[in-house]
């Protein structure tokens, strides 16, 4: 018996009504250092770790978005078996990154300064202009920026616009 699923087939009874935002993958040089650090830096939360033919893959989220799940995906290829081998490995830098807005200006100047004493901190707390806000950015283990923001307006602008 195969394990491949014939095209019109679903694994999952559960699915989104719509199409729905779900995720954004990064390839990553040591899958259990970048868990690490995501969960050092950021409020995701390892959902779920894998592993294949390929390499090892990992999901991390928010916990408490498990209706409509956002998934950062961290994808870690073995040499022999990387379907991306023949591809420079993309770094999201320098403006190019991931955002997280924070609750508290506080609570970005902690963070910060936790990056900073680990040796991430990229751009310290900066006051930029509307819409951009209070932000900091830091590296993960590959390089890849990471924002953090405090009054953005992210979501004072989708309720302005959509609604509650």
């Amino acid at each position: 018996m195969s394990d491949v699923v014939s095209s019109d087939a679903a694994l999952y009874e559960l699915r989104p009504t719509k199409a729905t935002w779900t995720h954004i993958a990064l390839r990553v040089s040591d899958i259990d250092a970048s868990i690490a650090w995501y969960q050092e830096f950021t409020p995701l939360e390892l959902l779920e770790k894998r592993q294949d033919d390929m390499g090892f893959g990992a999901w991390l989220g928010e916990p408490d978005s498990a209706d409509r799940p956002f998934i950062l995906v961290l994808a870690q290829f073995l040499p022999d078996t990387d379907p991306f081998k023949d591809f420079p490995k993309e770094v999201l830098t320098p403006f190019a990154h991931l955002g997280v807005e924070v609750p508290t200006r506080q609570a970005l100047e902690a963070s910060a300064a936790k990056a900073e004493a680990a040796g991430c901190l990229a751009m310290p707390p900066t006051q930029m202009p509307p819409p951009i806000g209070y932000v900091c950015m830091m590296r993960d283990p590959d390089g890849n920026m990471i924002e953090l923001s405090f009054d953005q307006g992210v979501y004072a602008t989708a309720k302005r616009i959509w609604g509650e």
